[in-house]
C-alpha cells in the first residue's frame, strides 16, 4: 500500500506541497506519481531510516534544510531502490556542488543481484566532473546489457550554486537536463531494474565521495518533460 507522501492528489504530489517545493500548479499539470525524498533530516528519508557513513550534517538551502557532504567520507545508504520495476522513469534532484575531486558520485541506485555493494550490473547514477571552478553532469544507466552515459564536458557550470538536474527515460530515449535545459539525448533500450538499494553522496562501495549538498530528489515512474518537472528550478547564488 502506498504511503500518503507517495500519492498524487489531483495534479500535485501532497509531499511536494507540504515541503513547499512546488512554485505553481502548472509545474505538475499532468500529475506525476512518484516518491519524494527530502534530505532535511538525517533520521528518515523517503519513509526509511538511512545508514550514515562518516558524518554528514545539515545546511541551509532556498527551500529549507539540506544534507551536506564533505567530499571525504560522508554518505547515506538507504535500503530501497525507488525505481525498481519502472519501464520509464524520471529522476529530479536539487543539489549544490561545492568543488573538490574530479569524479564525484552523488546518487547511486542499484539492483540487489548478489554482487558486492557498488558492483551490481544494474544501476542508475548521477555523477559530476569538477574542473577548476566548474562542473559538468554525468548521468548513467545500465540494465546489465544495455548501458549509456550522458555527459557533455563542454557544458560547464559554476560550483557553489544550487541546481535542478534530471534524467529521464521514455522507453526509447534517455535524456539529461540541467535547470530544465536538455544536455544530451540518446536512443537506447533499457529493461526495468530490480529491487535494491540507494546511496547518496558517494558510490555504493564508499568511494568517489561528493562535496556539496542535496536538498531533494523525486523519482517518477514516467518520463517527464521539463514543463512537468515536480521540483522547482534552482535559484542561482
Amino acid at each position: 500500500m502506498m504511503r500518503r507522501r507517495d500519492v498524487v492528489m489531483g495534479a500535485i504530489p501532497m509531499a511536494a506541497l507540504s515541503a513547499g517545493l512546488l512554485p505553481a500548479v502548472a509545474r505538475a499539470r499532468h500529475g506525476a506519481a512518484g516518491a519524494l525524498w527530502r534530505f532535511d533530516t538525517l533520521r528518515h528519508i523517503g519513509g526509511r531510516t538511512p545508514e550514515l557513513v562518516g558524518a554528514p550534517t545539515l545546511t541551509t538551502s532556498p527551500w529549507g534544510q539540506a544534507t551536506l557532504f564533505d567530499g571525504v567520507d560522508d554518505g547515506l545508504l538507504i535500503d530501497h531502490h525507488p525505481l525498481a520495476g519502472a519501464r520509464t522513469f524520471t529522476i529530479e534532484a536539487l543539489f549544490r556542488p561545492d568543488g573538490g575531486a574530479l569524479e564525484q558520485r552523488w546518487l547511486h541506485l542499484e539492483t540487489e543481484d548478489g554482487s558486492a555493494p557498488g558492483l551490481s550490473k544494474t544501476r542508475i547514477l548521477f555523477e559530476i566532473r569538477v574542473v577548476d571552478d566548474g562542473w559538468y553532469l554525468d548521468a548513467f544507466t545500465t540494465d546489465g546489457h544495455a548501458k549509456q552515459t550522458l555527459i557533455v564536458p563542454a557544458n560547464r557550470f559554476p560550483v557553489g550554486r544550487w541546481y535542478h538536474v534530471a534524467q529521464s527515460y521514455d522507453g526509447s530515449i534517455y535524456r539529461s537536463y540541467v535547470d530544465g535545459v536538455e544536455q544530451m539525448a540518446v536512443p537506447v533500450r533499457f529493461n526495468p531494474q530490480g529491487p535494491g538499494r540507494a546511496a547518496i553522496g558517494m558510490r555504493m562501495n564508499r568511494v568517489n565521495f561528493f562535496h556539496g549538498a542535496v536538498r531533494a530528489a523525486f523519482f517518477a515512474r514516467s518520463a517527464l518533460a521539463p514543463a512537468d518537472f515536480v521540483l522547482p528550478q534552482a535559484r542561482k547564488g
